[in-house]
Protein backbone atom coordinates (compact mmCIF):
# COMPACT_ATOMS: atom_id res chain seq x y z
CA UNK A 1 0.00 0.00 0.00
CA UNK A 2 1.14 3.74 -0.26
CA UNK A 3 2.60 5.56 2.11
CA UNK A 4 3.44 8.88 3.09
CA UNK A 5 7.28 9.21 4.36
CA UNK A 6 7.98 12.77 4.68
CA UNK A 7 5.78 15.84 4.98
CA UNK A 8 6.67 19.49 3.56
CA UNK A 9 6.62 22.52 5.54
CA UNK A 10 3.57 24.36 6.06
CA UNK A 11 2.69 27.57 4.23
CA UNK A 12 1.34 26.14 0.96
CA UNK A 13 -0.35 28.35 -1.28
CA UNK A 14 -4.32 27.94 -1.05
CA UNK A 15 -5.18 27.76 -4.82
CA UNK A 16 -2.99 24.73 -5.81
CA UNK A 17 -2.01 21.44 -5.18
CA UNK A 18 0.10 19.37 -7.35
CA UNK A 19 1.06 15.72 -8.03
CA UNK A 20 4.11 15.01 -8.80
CA UNK A 21 4.60 11.50 -11.01
CA UNK A 22 8.12 11.26 -10.07
CA UNK A 23 11.43 9.00 -9.57
CA UNK A 24 13.43 11.07 -12.09
CA UNK A 25 16.08 14.11 -11.70
CA UNK A 26 13.84 16.36 -13.11
CA UNK A 27 10.90 15.47 -10.41
CA UNK A 28 13.24 16.08 -7.69
CA UNK A 29 13.83 19.61 -9.30
CA UNK A 30 10.27 20.45 -9.94
CA UNK A 31 9.70 20.05 -6.43
CA UNK A 32 12.59 21.72 -4.95
CA UNK A 33 11.09 24.92 -7.15
CA UNK A 34 7.66 24.47 -5.85
CA UNK A 35 8.97 24.13 -2.12
CA UNK A 36 11.16 27.43 -2.80
CA UNK A 37 7.52 29.26 -4.02
CA UNK A 38 5.21 27.22 -0.98
CA UNK A 39 3.18 25.34 -3.10
CA UNK A 40 1.77 22.47 -1.62
CA UNK A 41 3.04 18.90 -3.64
CA UNK A 42 3.06 15.50 -3.00
CA UNK A 43 5.79 13.71 -4.79
CA UNK A 44 5.24 10.16 -5.56
CA UNK A 45 7.50 7.27 -6.31
CA UNK A 46 6.65 3.99 -7.96
CA UNK A 47 8.53 1.89 -5.41
CA UNK A 48 11.23 0.31 -7.30
CA UNK A 49 14.20 2.16 -5.89
CA UNK A 50 14.38 1.10 -2.65
CA UNK A 51 16.22 4.29 -0.95
CA UNK A 52 14.26 7.23 -2.85
CA UNK A 53 16.11 10.97 -1.78
CA UNK A 54 14.76 13.56 0.77
CA UNK A 55 12.22 16.07 -0.62
CA UNK A 56 10.72 19.24 0.14
CA UNK A 57 7.54 17.87 0.02
CA UNK A 58 5.17 15.20 0.87
CA UNK A 59 6.54 11.75 -0.76
CA UNK A 60 3.72 9.46 -1.62
CA UNK A 61 5.35 5.48 -2.25
CA UNK A 62 3.25 2.61 -4.35
CA UNK A 63 1.04 2.29 -6.88
CA UNK A 64 -2.73 3.73 -7.55
CA UNK A 65 -4.07 1.06 -8.62
CA UNK A 66 -5.01 2.09 -12.51
CA UNK A 67 -6.49 4.87 -14.00
CA UNK A 68 -9.36 4.47 -11.21
CA UNK A 69 -7.37 4.26 -8.35
CA UNK A 70 -5.29 7.16 -9.67
CA UNK A 71 -8.72 9.52 -10.76
CA UNK A 72 -9.90 8.77 -7.03
CA UNK A 73 -6.07 9.78 -5.70
CA UNK A 74 -6.43 13.01 -7.24
CA UNK A 75 -10.89 13.81 -6.51
CA UNK A 76 -9.67 12.73 -2.75
CA UNK A 77 -6.57 14.77 -2.43
CA UNK A 78 -7.75 18.03 -4.01
CA UNK A 79 -4.99 18.03 -6.39
CA UNK A 80 -5.76 20.72 -8.83
CA UNK A 81 -2.69 19.74 -11.22
CA UNK A 82 -0.69 16.65 -12.28
CA UNK A 83 2.75 16.77 -13.47
CA UNK A 84 3.79 13.84 -15.08
CA UNK A 85 7.68 14.04 -14.30
CA UNK A 86 8.06 9.54 -14.59
CA UNK A 87 10.56 7.97 -17.22
CA UNK A 88 10.25 8.17 -20.36
CA UNK A 89 9.75 4.47 -20.41
CA UNK A 90 6.94 4.59 -17.90
CA UNK A 91 4.20 4.32 -20.59
CA UNK A 92 1.51 2.59 -18.77
CA UNK A 93 1.81 5.48 -15.84
CA UNK A 94 1.40 8.17 -18.43
CA UNK A 95 -0.69 6.54 -19.98
CA UNK A 96 -3.20 6.70 -17.15
CA UNK A 97 -2.40 10.36 -16.31
CA UNK A 98 -3.22 11.23 -19.41
CA UNK A 99 -6.66 9.39 -19.17
CA UNK A 100 -7.30 10.44 -15.06
CA UNK A 101 -6.54 14.02 -16.02
CA UNK A 102 -9.04 13.84 -19.25
CA UNK A 103 -11.53 12.14 -17.00
CA UNK A 104 -11.30 14.50 -14.10
CA UNK A 105 -10.50 17.89 -15.92
CA UNK A 106 -7.59 18.48 -13.45
CA UNK A 107 -4.70 20.78 -15.40
CA UNK A 108 -1.77 18.04 -16.76
CA UNK A 109 1.75 18.51 -18.17
CA UNK A 110 4.43 15.85 -18.54
CA UNK A 111 7.98 16.98 -17.67
CA UNK A 112 9.90 15.15 -19.75
CA UNK A 113 13.44 15.23 -21.63
CA UNK A 114 13.73 15.25 -25.77
CA UNK A 115 15.12 12.17 -26.44
CA UNK A 116 18.79 11.42 -27.75
CA UNK A 117 19.90 11.50 -31.44
CA UNK A 118 23.33 10.26 -32.73
CA UNK A 119 25.75 12.30 -33.85
CA UNK A 120 28.99 11.95 -35.68
CA UNK A 121 30.57 9.09 -34.45
CA UNK A 122 28.11 7.25 -32.93
CA UNK A 123 27.01 3.44 -33.54
CA UNK A 124 23.74 2.64 -32.57
CA UNK A 125 21.45 0.41 -33.57
CA UNK A 126 18.02 1.23 -32.62
CA UNK A 127 15.53 -1.54 -31.55
CA UNK A 128 11.69 -1.10 -30.78
CA UNK A 129 11.94 -2.49 -27.19
CA UNK A 130 13.72 -4.80 -24.86
CA UNK A 131 12.79 -8.13 -26.82
CA UNK A 132 14.45 -6.37 -30.00
CA UNK A 133 17.36 -6.18 -27.81
CA UNK A 134 17.49 -9.83 -26.43
CA UNK A 135 17.18 -10.94 -29.64
CA UNK A 136 20.16 -8.54 -31.46
CA UNK A 137 22.68 -9.83 -28.73
CA UNK A 138 22.33 -13.43 -30.55
CA UNK A 139 26.31 -14.85 -31.36
CA UNK A 140 29.50 -15.29 -30.33
CA UNK A 141 30.21 -13.92 -26.37
CA UNK A 142 30.54 -10.40 -25.50
CA UNK A 143 31.15 -8.40 -22.71
CA UNK A 144 28.21 -6.20 -22.76
CA UNK A 145 27.08 -3.29 -20.40
CA UNK A 146 23.63 -3.23 -19.60
CA UNK A 147 22.43 0.38 -18.57
CA UNK A 148 18.62 -0.62 -18.25
CA UNK A 149 18.60 -0.64 -14.11
CA UNK A 150 17.43 -3.66 -13.00
CA UNK A 151 13.81 -4.38 -14.29
CA UNK A 152 14.12 -6.09 -17.20
CA UNK A 153 17.96 -7.06 -16.35
CA UNK A 154 16.61 -11.39 -15.74
CA UNK A 155 14.73 -10.64 -19.44
CA UNK A 156 18.36 -11.28 -20.84
CA UNK A 157 18.89 -14.85 -19.60
CA UNK A 158 18.19 -16.26 -22.94
CA UNK A 159 21.71 -15.07 -24.37
CA UNK A 160 23.49 -16.78 -22.12
CA UNK A 161 26.86 -16.63 -23.49
CA UNK A 162 27.48 -13.03 -22.77
CA UNK A 163 29.44 -11.67 -19.76
CA UNK A 164 27.05 -8.66 -18.51
CA UNK A 165 28.50 -5.71 -16.70
CA UNK A 166 25.01 -4.25 -14.69
CA UNK A 167 25.36 -1.21 -12.74
CA UNK A 168 22.38 -0.69 -9.99
CA UNK A 169 21.31 2.24 -7.52
CA UNK A 170 20.50 -0.33 -4.63
CA UNK A 171 21.82 -3.83 -4.51
CA UNK A 172 18.97 -6.43 -5.81
CA UNK A 173 17.47 -8.61 -2.86
CA UNK A 174 18.20 -12.04 -5.38
CA UNK A 175 21.09 -12.27 -7.50
CA UNK A 176 20.04 -11.91 -11.70
CA UNK A 177 19.59 -15.13 -13.04
CA UNK A 178 22.57 -14.69 -15.79
CA UNK A 179 24.99 -16.51 -15.15
CA UNK A 180 27.84 -14.37 -16.05
CA UNK A 181 27.90 -10.97 -14.58
CA UNK A 182 29.17 -8.54 -12.31
CA UNK A 183 26.97 -5.86 -10.41
CA UNK A 184 28.19 -2.41 -9.83
CA UNK A 185 25.72 -0.74 -6.86
CA UNK A 186 26.21 3.12 -7.59
CA UNK A 187 23.68 6.10 -7.81
CA UNK A 188 24.85 8.70 -10.53
CA UNK A 189 25.40 11.03 -12.88
CA UNK A 190 28.02 9.77 -13.73
CA UNK A 191 30.94 11.90 -15.61
CA UNK A 192 32.20 10.70 -18.94
CA UNK A 193 35.46 10.02 -17.68
CA UNK A 194 34.02 7.69 -14.84
CA UNK A 195 31.98 5.86 -17.75
CA UNK A 196 34.80 6.12 -19.94
CA UNK A 197 37.23 4.07 -17.13
CA UNK A 198 34.57 1.87 -15.80
CA UNK A 199 34.10 0.66 -20.00
CA UNK A 200 38.02 0.25 -20.06
CA UNK A 201 38.22 -1.61 -17.31
CA UNK A 202 35.50 -4.24 -17.79
CA UNK A 203 37.01 -4.67 -21.32
CA UNK A 204 33.19 -3.58 -22.69
CA UNK A 205 32.48 -4.47 -25.98
CA UNK A 206 29.31 -3.08 -26.70
CA UNK A 207 26.27 -1.48 -24.19
CA UNK A 208 22.59 -1.81 -24.45
CA UNK A 209 20.56 0.89 -23.16
CA UNK A 210 16.94 2.67 -23.46
CA UNK A 211 17.15 6.33 -24.90
CA UNK A 212 16.01 8.04 -21.65
CA UNK A 213 17.38 11.44 -23.05
CA UNK A 214 18.23 14.29 -20.54
CA UNK A 215 22.22 14.69 -19.77
CA UNK A 216 21.83 12.87 -16.53
CA UNK A 217 22.65 9.73 -18.11
CA UNK A 218 24.26 10.58 -21.20
CA UNK A 219 27.43 9.74 -20.21
CA UNK A 220 27.93 6.38 -20.82
CA UNK A 221 26.97 7.56 -24.60
CA UNK A 222 29.45 9.94 -25.11
CA UNK A 223 31.69 7.35 -23.18
CA UNK A 224 31.13 4.59 -26.17
CA UNK A 225 31.37 7.71 -28.84
CA UNK A 226 35.44 8.37 -27.58
CA UNK A 227 35.74 4.34 -27.35
CA UNK A 228 34.15 3.43 -30.54
CA UNK A 229 31.70 1.00 -28.82
CA UNK A 230 28.64 0.39 -30.39
CA UNK A 231 25.21 0.87 -28.56
CA UNK A 232 22.00 -0.98 -29.00
CA UNK A 233 19.57 1.95 -28.62
CA UNK A 234 16.34 0.87 -27.53
CA UNK A 235 13.71 3.35 -29.20
CA UNK A 236 11.08 5.37 -26.78
CA UNK A 237 7.53 3.61 -26.26
CA UNK A 238 4.57 5.56 -28.70
CA UNK A 239 2.56 7.75 -26.08
CA UNK A 240 -0.71 9.49 -26.23
CA UNK A 241 -0.88 12.83 -27.35
CA UNK A 242 -0.88 15.60 -24.33
CA UNK A 243 0.82 18.72 -23.25
CA UNK A 244 5.07 18.57 -22.64
CA UNK A 245 7.33 20.88 -21.01
CA UNK A 246 11.39 20.14 -21.21
CA UNK A 247 12.48 21.99 -18.12
CA UNK A 248 11.11 22.56 -14.76
CA UNK A 249 11.00 26.37 -15.95
CA UNK A 250 8.64 25.71 -18.22
CA UNK A 251 6.28 23.62 -15.84
CA UNK A 252 6.33 26.79 -13.18
CA UNK A 253 5.41 29.07 -16.62
CA UNK A 254 2.33 26.84 -16.79
CA UNK A 255 1.69 27.03 -12.90
CA UNK A 256 1.35 30.64 -13.49
CA UNK A 257 -0.46 31.17 -16.60
CA UNK A 258 -3.36 28.71 -14.62
CA UNK A 259 -3.17 30.54 -11.73
CA UNK A 260 -3.50 34.11 -12.80
CA UNK A 261 -6.23 33.04 -15.18
CA UNK A 262 -8.74 31.35 -12.47
CA UNK A 263 -8.73 28.96 -8.97
CA UNK A 264 -9.32 25.59 -8.90
CA UNK A 265 -9.04 22.34 -11.12
CA UNK A 266 -10.62 24.15 -14.20
CA UNK A 267 -8.02 26.51 -15.52
CA UNK A 268 -7.04 26.61 -18.96
CA UNK A 269 -4.56 24.87 -20.33
CA UNK A 270 -3.69 26.43 -23.69
CA UNK A 271 -0.79 28.52 -24.43
CA UNK A 272 1.60 28.86 -27.28
CA UNK A 273 4.79 26.58 -28.16
CA UNK A 274 7.30 29.81 -27.41
CA UNK A 275 6.63 29.59 -24.00
CA UNK A 276 8.46 26.19 -23.46
CA UNK A 277 5.98 23.55 -23.28
CA UNK A 278 3.77 22.15 -26.17
CA UNK A 279 1.13 19.74 -27.06
CA UNK A 280 2.60 16.41 -28.67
Amino acid sequence: MPTIVSHAPSGVCDITTILILGGTMEASALARALADRGIAATLSYAGRVGRPKAQPVSIRVGGFGGVEGLICYLRDHHITHLVDATHPFAAAMSAHAVAAAARTGIAHIALTRPAWVPVAGDRWRHVANVDAAIAALAGPAQRVMLALGRMHVNAFAPQPQHHYLLRFVDAPESPPTLPDHHIIVNRGPFSIEDDMRLMQDHRIDLIVCKNAGGTGAEAKLIAARRLDLPVIMIDRPALAPRREAYSVDAVMGWLDHGAVACKGSACPTGRSAGSGWSRR
